[in-house]
C-alpha cells in the first residue's frame, strides 16, 4: 500500500466517541444532549435567516479569501484583518498548525487529560507529546514553562478556560505565560470558552506577539458547533503561513453567511450567556444535592467530582447513559474520578438529576 510509514502506525481513532455511536451500540436514541459542549440554546434566528439565504447560493463556492468574515471579527476585536485566519472548526485549525510546525521527533507540550484534538493532530503529524499532570485540577503554567524549555518544545498548548475541568487562569497568569513562553516556541492559546469566561480571565486581545496564537470559535456560546467555523487571532507575520496550507473552500458559503450574523447579534450572545450561567448554576445544585462536588466553571459544561476513582465515575457514567443521558467524562487518572455534563434546558437538567440519582444509587450498592 502506498501510505507513509507514520500513517501506518497510527491507530484508525477519534479523539471523541460521538452521541450517535453510543446510540447506536445501545439502540435507543438519547432523551439529553449533554455530553458534547454544544449549546442547546441554539444560533441566534438571524443566523438561521442568513444560513437559509446562503443555501439557495449553496451552486457557488464560498469567498476562499472569507475576506467579509476576517473584516467582521477583526472589527468586533479593534484588531486588523491580517491578524485573523478563519478556519473549519479549532479542530481543523489545529490541523492546520499541525503540518505547519511539526516534522518527525518534533515535541509538542500539553496538559495530561486535557483537549485531546490537539493531540490527534500532533501525533498524526509525526510529533511527539509530552505531558504535565494538572495541579489542583487546573492546567499547570509553571510545569508547561518547564517542560517547554527542558525539551524545546516546537508547541505549547493552554486552554483557557480548560476542557475538561471548566477551570481558569486569571489574565495575568496567562500574560506570564506569554510572555515566558520561549521564543522558539509557539504558545497554542486555545480559548474556545472564551465568551464564557469572566473579564478577568482574557488578556486583551490586542496584545500580539509572533510566537502566540489565540484561537476561537463559533461552536461554543454562539451555537454553531454543526457548522465548523473557527478563527486565529496572531500576528500578521505567523498568520500569514496558513495561507500556504488551508483548504481555501473549506469554510462554506453557509458557514461565512453565519458566522457574520452571529458577530452581528451580540444581544442574542449575552442572552445566552445568561441562560447558560443559570444553567450552570442549576446543574452545580443537582451535584450537590446528590453530595457530589461540583468543580467551579467558566464553561458550558460543569464538571463533577464523584469524589472515588475511575472506576466508580465510570460505573456512575454508563449509569446514566443508560438512562439515555448523553455525558461524557476525562478519560486520564486523576481526572477520571469525575463526569462531565454540559448545560442544558430545565427540562433536559431534570432528566439528568433523575439520571444521576438512578445511577449513583446503583453504582453505590455494586461498588460499596
Amino acid at each position: 500500500m502506498p501510505f507513509t510509514s507514520l500513517a501506518l502506525r497510527l491507530p484508525a481513532t477519534v479523539p471523541f466517541v460521538g452521541p450517535e455511536a453510543i446510540e447506536r451500540r445501545l439502540g435507543v436514541p438519547f432523551q439529553a444532549r449533554l455530553g458534547a459542549n454544544e449549546s442547546v440554546f441554539g444560533p441566534s434566528p438571524r443566523v438561521v435567516e442568513a444560513m437559509a439565504r446562503a443555501a439557495s447560493e449553496s451552486w457557488a463556492y464560498g469567498d476562499p479569501e472569507h475576506f467579509a468574515l476576517r473584516e467582521a471579527i477583526a472589527a468586533h476585536h479593534g484588531l486588523h484583518p491580517d491578524n485573523i485566519m478563519v478556519g473549519e472548526g479549532i479542530d481543523g485549525l489545529f490541523g492546520l498548525l499541525a503540518k505547519l510546525t511539526l516534522e518527525p521527533g518534533d515535541r509538542a507540550v500539553t496538559s495530561l487529560g486535557a483537549y485531546p484534538t490537539f493531540n490527534y493532530q500532533v501525533a498524526g503529524h509525526g510529533g511527539s507529546l509530552d505531558f504535565v499532570p494538572y495541579r489542583d485540577d487546573r492546567e499547570d503554567i509553571d510545569a508547561l514553562l518547564d517542560r517547554a524549555r527542558e525539551k524545546r518544545t516546537k508547541l505549547l498548548y493552554f486552554a483557557n478556560p480548560d476542557n475538561p475541568t471548566g477551570s481558569w487562569h486569571e489574565s495575568a497568569d496567562v500574560e506570564r505565560l506569554m510572555r515566558e513562553t520561549p521564543n522558539d516556541t509557539l504558545l497554542v492559546l486555545d480559548e474556545a470558552y472564551s465568551d464564557l469566561a469572566p473579564p478577568s480571565a482574557l488578556p486583551p486581545i490586542g496584545r500580539i506577539q509572533p510566537n502566540v496564537l489565540r484561537f476561537r470559535t463559533f461552536s461554543k456560546a454562539y451555537g454553531m458547533a454543526g457548522v465548523r467555523v473557527a478563527y486565529i487571532v496572531g500576528a500578521p507575520e505567523t498568520i500569514a503561513h496558513f495561507n500556504k496550507v488551508r483548504n481555501h473552500f473549506g469554510v462554506s458559503r453557509m458557514a461565512q453567511a453565519g458566522a457574520l450574523a452571529a458577530l452581528a447579534d451580540q444581544g442574542f450572545l449575552s442572552e445566552t450567556v445568561a441562560r447558560i450561567v443559570r444553567a450552570r448554576d442549576r446543574l452545580a445544585k443537582i451535584a450537590g444535592d446528590a453530595e457530589l462536588r461540583p468543580l467551579p466553571s467558566a464553561t458550558n459544561f460543569v464538571t463533577i467530582d464523584c469524589g472515588r476513582d475511575g472506576a466508580f465515575a465510570r460505573k456512575v457514567l454508563d449509569g446514566v447513559l443508560a438512562e439515555r443521558v448523553f455525558i461524557r467524562m476525562p478519560g486520564v487518572a486523576p481526572l477520571d474520578r469525575m463526569i462531565r455534563v454540559t448545560v442544558g434546558t430545565d427540562e433536559q437538567l431534570e432528566l439528568f438529576a433523575a439520571a444521576l440519582a438512578k445511577s449513583l444509587e446503583k453504582a453505590r450498592r455494586e461498588l460499596g
